[in-house]
């Protein structure tokens, strides 16, 4: 995502690392004030565009733990915490060191990373598909159906609205990826729970979804009447 080069030492002030978007999600200060701290140990060499990789690189491990788990063991699935966790730096860092460093490119960017997350969700869910039982394999395509209609639903409030949120209320992509976490952890104490668990999360995206989509078409209307009053 760089403009300048890697070695350029400018460096914008902690303050305005997340004036680019709004977040609502409950581990908003925590993230940030780890994000931040974590932005001055990443080594010059270390883009941006690495960044991505690292994220996406975390989403395979997430997706081979599955398949392991299948082989050899559900205590496989323990590899998908280290996954996720890999995954949160390299989605969480990569924007935001191009911020820092002040090289940011504002809609590759944006376009980049709307990318790698939906291809994560993909395999974060088809890693859920071939794990769970055959009666159970649906909930893995609608998640990431419900996960894509929240991303789509983000998209169209910042065409709206100007305001780009990738959170819906207090939840939002950290919070999800502590919950996959700790549904991996019930996994391997209890097996068969994942299916449970799955199917609460799926509906709570569903319900979640909802009231954003009618929140939208209120958002919407409000500007469809500002314009007509212009």
């Amino acid at each position: 995502m760089a403009l300048k080069s890697a070695d350029d030492k400018r460096t914008i002030k902690p303050e305005n690392l997340f004036e680019d978007r709004a977040r609502t999600n409950i581990l908003k200060k925590g993230e940030q004030r780890l994000i931040r701290y974590l932005l001055e140990k990443v080594p010059p060499f270390i883009t941006p565009n690495k960044m991505t990789i690292v994220g996406f690189i975390g989403s395979i491990i997430v997706f081979s733990a599955f398949i392991l788990a299948i082989y050899y063991g559900r205590i496989y699935l323990s590899i998908g915490l280290l996954g996720l966790m890999v995954n949160w730096i390299g989605d969480s860092l990569d924007g935001r060191l191009a911020y820092y460093r002040q090289i940011q490119r504002k809609w590759y960017g944006f376009a980049l990373d709307i990318m790698m997350d939906w291809l994560s969700i993909i395999l974060i869910g088809l890693g859920y598909y071939f794990y769970a039982p055959i009666y159970s394999k649906v909930l893995g395509f609608l998640f990431v159906v419900f996960y894509g209609w929240s991303m789509i639903i983000s998209l169209l409030r910042y065409k709206i609205a100007g305001i780009y949120n990738i959170d819906s209320g207090k939840l939002g992509p950290t919070e999800l990826r502590v919950i996959i976490a700790f549904i991996l952890l019930f996994e391997i104490i209890l097996p068969g729970s994942i299916t449970y668990l799955a199917a609460i999360v799926t509906l709570l995206l569903l319900f979640i979804n909802i009231k954003d989509s009618i929140n939208l078409l209120n958002l919407g209307d409000r500007k469809d009447e500002e314009e007509k009053r212009q």
